[in-house]
């Protein structure tokens, strides 16, 4: 834009200002500095009685800071006499096209401060949404990172993240372990049973309170179907996961229990015709 331009879009040339002009929209900037350290500082306190998310807090006092010098240079604009409609509608425009540009990562940033504020889930969380499942490293307004248990480093969009169904395994302190095997038709319920009971008592880390169960859950073509629920403090859920398969292996061949597999049995029928 050429010095023409400028200082027609401006509506005033700044070489013809007085010094009670000037003296006048400093006067003015230093009301509008002291008025914003005090409002930040009245706001600072509010929020810290809050229950907000302390990043929350922050971004919010970025959020105002930026709104309040926006206005103090609008009214020192004002005091210079410079023309506010033209620079508001060149204003307007470039907003305009910032807010269509980065449609995507404001939408994010949108989804982050939800997730920060409504607390879904925090970092350490054990988590599925959108697909993935794992532990909750870094909550930033743009991702969401989550650690998968095979050890992937997966970034959710927080924009995705914020209106999908989450699930949280974590936050209430524990989590119920399901494991299901297989008997063949020949072994009694009550044995594999009391085969499935013995190891549970042999898994370290399973909770007495809600009491460990094992049901009959379904008849196979070749076997019988049995789950085993128990219930664990959230943080030794995998150990207990892996422990009780190992221990259902040992307590069934101890009881002589057969685990079956897929399997198809032929039966040859002599023909006396």
């Amino acid at each position: 834009m050429s010095a023409l331009d400028l200082n027609a879009l401006l509506g005033t040339s700044f070489v013809g200002m007085t010094v009670g002009e000037i003296l006048s929209a400093l006067l003015t900037l230093i009301v509008c500095l002291i008025v914003i350290k005090a409002v930040l500082k009245l706001t600072g306190r509010l929020l810290s009685r809050s229950k907000l998310d302390a990043r929350v807090q922050k971004y919010i006092q970025t959020g105002i800071k930026l709104v309040l010098y926006i206005i103090t240079v609008v009214i020192v604009a004002e005091r210079l006499d410079v023309n506010m409609t033209s620079l508001v509608a060149l204003l307007s425009v470039g907003s305009l096209g910032i807010t269509l540009a980065a449609e995507d990562i404001l939408g994010n940033v949108a989804g982050g401060l939800v997730i920060l504020s409504s607390h879904p889930f925090s970092i350490g969380d054990f988590i599925e949404a959108s697909g993935v499942s794992g532990t909750v490293q870094e909550i930033s307004l743009n991702h969401t990172k989550v650690m998968t248990p095979d050890g992937l480093l997966v970034m959710l969009p927080n924009k995705e993240l914020s209106g999908s169904k989450v699930i949280n395994y974590t936050v209430l302190g524990r989590r119920r372990v399901t494991r299901k095997v297989t008997a063949s038709y020949e072994a009694s319920t009550e044995d594999v049973k009391a085969a499935c009971r013995d190891a549970l008592a042999n898994t370290p880390k399973v909770l007495e309170d809600p009491a460990p169960a094992v049901y009959l859950s379904n008849y196979g073509e070749s076997s019988i179907e049995y789950t085993v629920f128990c219930w664990c403090n959230a943080a030794d859920y995998w150990d207990v996961y892996f422990g009780l398969g190992e221990n259902l292996r040992t307590a069934f061949a101890q009881k002589g229990v057969e685990m079956t597999y897929d399997h198809l049995n032929v039966h040859i029928v002599e023909n006396k015709g």
